[in-house]
């Protein structure tokens, strides 16, 4: 389990993460969700180790260090893989530093998205890129997975396999731990939803709790979030008054 306690995190004056504390368990699909700025990214590297920040954040109740780090994994859409190598020069090298990399999973992920072995990665497509991003981040032997808006660039098509097939491949000790605005797309997929803003998490609830109670995710965000169906209603009759007093 993942545990953070009272985790904040400044960048300068601009708060990112305010107090936060979560548990994060092992063979959890959690969503991710909230605007941009909320703190989403900010919270996955504090967890990675990438920044620093203020409060504890601990794995079986240790520190993440050295020895436990490959228990995590991540895949951002700023890409964190050698674009000069191929993924084949990748599988490779993950083989030989990661005891657990998962051949098998990297092979069929590869042949699913029909990405070429040999070719370098500076060659792919933009959604080729997050596509590989993806794999390497699934087939690392991690238990917990990061994905922060890994689908950026892909159509809907395969997105919508692609969640298919992570439902498929996923072990039952496989967490992963999604941030996406696609919230109607991931609704079927996800079985937690942790709301963030301004830095503070503001909402988090089991899907199969939202089930019992007759409401969808969006219903549960856009509660939390006190989202006001009129407000496009009401900028533009704003703005037709403006026009209307200036003509």
């Amino acid at each position: 389990m993942i545990e953070l306690k009272n985790v904040s995190k400044k960048y300068g004056s601009q708060t990112a993460l305010n107090n936060v504390s979560l548990k994060i368990g092992q063979g959890e699909i959690i969503g991710l969700f909230g605007e941009n700025g909320a703190g989403k990214t900010t919270l996955m590297k504090s967890i990675l180790g990438f920044i620093r920040y203020d409060g504890e954040i601990t794995l079986d109740g240790e520190k993440i260090n050295r020895s436990s780090i490959g228990r995590l994994s991540f895949a951002t859409c700023e890409h964190s893989f050698f674009p000069n190598l191929t993924p084949k020069a990748h599988a490779d090298f993950y083989t030989e530093h990661f005891e657990a990399f998962n051949e098998k999973r990297f092979n069929g992920l590869m042949d699913f998205f029909a990405l070429p072995m040999n070719k370098s990665l500076k060659g792919f497509s933009t959604g080729q890129k997050n596509q590989f991003e993806v794999i390497m981040a699934l087939c690392q032997g991690a238990d917990f997975i990061f994905m922060d808006e890994p689908f950026a660039g892909n159509d809907v098509f395969n997105r919508e396999d692609f969640y298919k097939v992570l439902l498929g491949v996923l072990e039952p000790n496989e967490t992963v731990l999604l941030s996406t605005h696609l919230i109607d797309e991931v609704s079927d997929f996800v079985g937690r939803a942790i709301l963030i803003r301004s830095g503070s998490i503001v909402g988090d609830i089991l899907l199969s709790e939202l089930e019992d109670e007759g409401r969808s995710l969006m219903d549960y965000v856009k509660e939390t979030y006190g989202y006001r169906a009129d407000r496009v209603s009401k900028a533009l009759s704003d703005i037709s008054g403006q026009e209307d007093s200036n003509a």
